[in-house]
Formats: structure tokens, C-alpha cells, sequence
């Protein structure tokens, strides 16, 4: 995989380049219940995994499976990702780091409806303290089921993808 900050890699290159029904997957040791329990409704979905880790629920430092996941949505190795910590929070912030991502908490189905329709969201992440079993797969389903709009959204998508801040004026 690349560099954490390399080149974000465009949706045409993303495309060529990888399956679009491939997901990468990661938790800390908190999300390792939850992560088990999605991953055979993600390949029910028709969605080839790639399970990143953590592998078991003995202590691990989230930053470095939100880092993995980011890495595998950078470089085109994965169109999407779900990433699974205690509130969902801390990895998020993790995957958040790399301008390719746009990772979005979400509790509902609702939330991650709109997250993909608004925000083009391309990570789900999801607090397993925070959210029950059957609330997560309905909320992955809709992350899963929903297109991104477009139109008035993607100028504003495509300034959350800048490496750099612009003043606001």
C-alpha cells in the first residue's frame, strides 16, 4: 500500500483500477464483536472484503486500523470502508487523516443515507459501545445501498479532498 498522505487517487483511476464492490474493513478491539457479526452481511451484500484487522479482542491502538483502511481507500485498493471502534470516534478521526477519505459516524440509517447522498462518504464508521447488532446492519445497508447526489454536493465534496485550507472570507 501507499503512503499514508500520498496522491489521492481520482474516482476515474479508482475505478480502472480496483473492484468497485470491494470494502476494507478494520476495528480496534472494542469493534471486533460487531466487525465479526458485519462481515457476512457485507459478503451477503455481494461485496468482496478485505478484512484489515484487528483479528481478536485484546487491546489494540485504533489509529493504526483507520490508518490501514485510509491507505486502502487511497490507493485504490477498496472503493469503500467500514472502520468499527467503542463510539466510532477515534478511528474515524484516524481514517479522517488522509485527504482521500471522508468517513462519517453514523448511528442510523438515516445518517448514512444522507452521508453518501451529501457527503460522498466512503467510509462508514460505526460505534459498536453506542449502536446494537441489528441497528449496525441497517445502517451498513444503507451506506452500502445509497449513491452519492452529486450536483450542488460536489463542490463542496471536492474541497473536503484539498490537502490544504483556503481562508474563508
Amino acid at each position: 500500500m501507499s503512503s499514508l498522505f500520498a496522491r489521492p487517487v481520482s474516482r476515474l483511476e479508482r475505478k480502472q483500477g480496483m473492484s468497485s464492490k470491494r470494502i476494507a474493513v478494520a476495528c480496534d478491539h472494542a469493534g471486533f464483536p460487531l466487525k465479526a457479526k458485519l462481515l457476512p452481511l457485507l459478503r451477503a451484500e455481494g461485496w468482496e472484503v478485505l478484512d484489515l484487522g484487528t483479528g481478536s479482542a485484546e487491546s489494540v491502538d485504533y489509529p493504526d486500523f483507520g490508518y490501514a483502511v485510509a491507505a486502502a481507500i487511497a490507493d485504490g485498493t477498496a472503493a469503500r470502508g467500514l472502520v468499527i471502534c467503542g463510539t466510532g470516534i477515534g478511528i474515524s478521526i484516524a481514517a479522517n487523516r488522509h485527504p482521500a477519505v471522508r468517513a462519517a459516524v453514523c448511528m442510523d440509517p438515516v445518517a448514512a443515507k444522507l452521508a453518501r447522498q451529501h457527503n460522498d462518504a466512503n467510509v462508514l464508521a460505526l460505534g459498536a459501545r453506542l449502536i446494537g447488532e441489528v441497528m449496525a446492519e441497517e445502517t451498513v445497508r444503507a451506506f452500502l445501498a445509497t449513491a452519492f447526489e452529486g450536483g450542488r454536493h460536489a463542490r463542496r465534496v471536492d474541497k473536503l479532498s484539498r490537502p490544504h485550507l483556503e481562508s474563508v472570507s
